[in-house]
C-alpha cells in the first residue's frame, strides 16, 4: 500500500541545468579547473560537493578539505540566487495537487538546503511538501539510499510503501537500493532508454503524463 510520494527537485520538479551549470562553472574556474558543461549535467543528483570532486579529478587537480568547503559554500550561495532562471515543470502543481490529502509528500534532494529553502517558496510549492531532506542532511550522496530512506523515517512511512519520482540514474539506483518503487522521469539529463536500463517501475517523458503516475501510486492501494 503505497503511503508516501518522494520528489527529487533538479530535472524532476524544475529544469535547474542553467543554474546548476553556471554556478558550478563560476566556482569551478575561478578555481582553475575548467570542464565542459556536459559533464556538469551528467553529475546532476549527486551533490555539490562530489560533482566539484569529479571536476577536479578531472582536470587532474588536488583538492583539500577547506578548499572544498568553501567551494561548496560559495557555489551554494551563487545557485540560490539564480532563482529567476529555474523553472518549476509544467504539470507540477497538478500532480502535487492530486495527490495532497492522500499520501504523505516529501522531497528528497542532493541540493543543498539554502537552496531549497530558497527556490521552494519563490516557486510557490513548499507549502505542498511535509518533509524536505537536502544534502545538508545525510552524509552520503545518490545513488546510496540514504536521503529516501531518511525523508521516509522523518514522514513515518515504511520504505516499501514509497513511490520516488526521480530524473536520473543515480536516483533510480538509490531508490532501487532504498526499496521504494520507482517512475524515472526523462525530463533532466538522462534519455528513456538510459532511465530503462536501471530497471524503474516506470518511465514517462514528463509530469503532465499524470495518469500514468496516479495509476501507480493508487493502483497498489
Amino acid at each position: 500500500m503505497i503511503k508516501a510520494v518522494i520528489f527529487d527537485w533538479d530535472g524532476t520538479l524544475a529544469d535547474t541545468r542553467k543554474a546548476v551549470v553556471q554556478s558550478f562553472q563560476r566556482v569551478l574556474g575561478e578555481a582553475g579547473c575548467v570542464v565542459c558543461d556536459e559533464f556538469i549535467e551528467r553529475l546532476m543528483g549527486v551533490g555539490t560537493k562530489k560533482t566539484i570532486i569529479e571536476a577536479f579529478r578531472e582536470c587532474g587537480m588536488r583538492i583539500d578539505v577547506s578548499t572544498l568547503e568553501k567551494l561548496v559554500a560559495k557555489k551554494v550561495r551563487m545557485h540560490a540566487g539564480l532563482g529567476e532562471i529555474v523553472n518549476i515543470f509544467d504539470g507540477v502543481v497538478e500532480l502535487l495537487e492530486a495527490l495532497r490529502g492522500k499520501v504523505r509528500i516529501g522531497l528528497a534532494t542532493m541540493s543543498n538546503r539554502l537552496v531549497i529553502a530558497t527556490l521552494l517558496p519563490e516557486k510557490r510549492i513548499a507549502e505542498y511538501f511535509e518533509v524536505v531532506v537536502s544534502a545538508d542532511d545525510v552524509a552520503n550522496p545518490k545513488p546510496d539510499p540514504e536521503v529516501f530512506l531518511l525523508t521516509a523515517s522523518k514522514l513515518g512511512v515504511e520504505p516499501k510503501d514509497c513511490v520516488v519520482i526521480e530524473d536520473s540514474v543515480f536516483g533510480v539506483r538509490a531508490a532501487r537500493a532504498a526499496n521504494m518503487k520507482c517512475i524515472a522521469v526523462s525530463s533532466g539529463v538522462y534519455s528513456k532508454e538510459e532511465l530503462q536500463q536501471e530497471q524503474p517501475d516506470i518511465v514517462i517523458s514528463s509530469l503532465v503524463e499524470k495518469e500514468k503516475i496516479l495509476g501507480l501510486v493508487f493502483g497498489s492501494n
